[in-house]
């Protein structure tokens, strides 16, 4: 299998889903290049995953996702250490949660940038020694948001849907070349997200418990989807069912519910 004894790159590797996936992958992989701007979270993490397994290579590094030289930085170092990346974990994101009219610009600069640009720019940098080796995969941490635009949150839910399009014409190019490309899209998860994505005064998005998949489950339907070669993997049922119906609705129908919910 593709994660087993993989050098894996994981993005926003210090909190929530990032950090989950770090911690199953610490006895699958061979090494770890853990990305984020917290370097004390970071280092924990670092020296959690080599208390777990000795055998295990741990690289923490500090990048900014929002500075397109920080992450030219990055692929330098990995180009000039000699690794080889082979599992692209693209997990950071950034959200924002209010009226467009009303965002702040520099927010929506960020969120493009981290969620579209860098996600793009790290994989077209490590995608061609996948190709080479015959032999990799890339998992886009996107969202059940990108399956809809969402008045409200209007330029996240139009970021993960460039990262929905964009996983799914790569792993179309990429057929037959040992390559598998998946896109993750949870619903609501426990992470640092929404309070993070919501405005001063604002109130973070929340919904009723039971559409909660948990950080671990995400994290292990995310990993078995690479195993499997999905295209796309939605954690729970009931946000499988959800984003079916979702998917199947008539644009029209959406327009009309957000008219009768007082969205215009």
């Amino acid at each position: 299998m593709i994660i087993n004894d993989c050098s894996a790159l994981i993005t926003g590797a210090s909190a929530g889903i990032g950090r989950e996936f770090a911690r199953q992958l610490a006895n699958r992989a061979r090494t770890l290049v853990l990305v984020a701007r917290r370097e004390q979270r970071l280092n924990e993490l670092r020296d959690e995953l080599c208390n777990r397994n000795a055998q295990l290579n741990v690289h923490a590094r500090v990048v900014d996702l929002c500075d397109k030289a920080q992450i030219d930085d990055l692929i330098r170092w990995l180009e000039q250490n000699k690794i080889d990346i082979d599992f692209l974990i693209n997990n950071a994101g950034l959200g924002d949660v209010g009226p467009f009219a009303a965002s702040p610009p520099q927010r929506n600069d960020e969120m493009l940038q981290v969620n579209v640009v860098a996600l793009t720019t790290l994989t077209r940098a490590l995608l061609p020694q996948m190709i080479s080796r015959k032999r990799g995969a890339i998992l886009n941490v996107s969202s059940s948001a990108g399956f809809l635009p969402i008045p409200g949150m209007t330029v996240y839910a139009a970021s993960k849907a460039f990262v929905n399009s964009f996983t799914e014409a790569l792993r179309a190019e990429l057929r037959g070349t040992g390559i598998s490309v998946t896109a993750l899209c949870p619903g609501p998860v426990h992470t640092e997200f929404g309070g993070v994505a919501k405005r001063p005064g604002g109130e973070p998005e929340t919904g009723p418990e039971f559409i909660y998949v948990s950080v671990e489950q995400t994290v292990r339907n995310a990993l078995a989807a690479i195993d499997a070669d999905k295209a796309v993997i939605i954690p729970g049922l009931f946000m499988k069912l959800a984003m079916f119906l979702v998917r199947i609705t008539p644009l029209p129908i959406l327009r009309l519910a957000w008219r009768l919910g007082g969205k215009r």
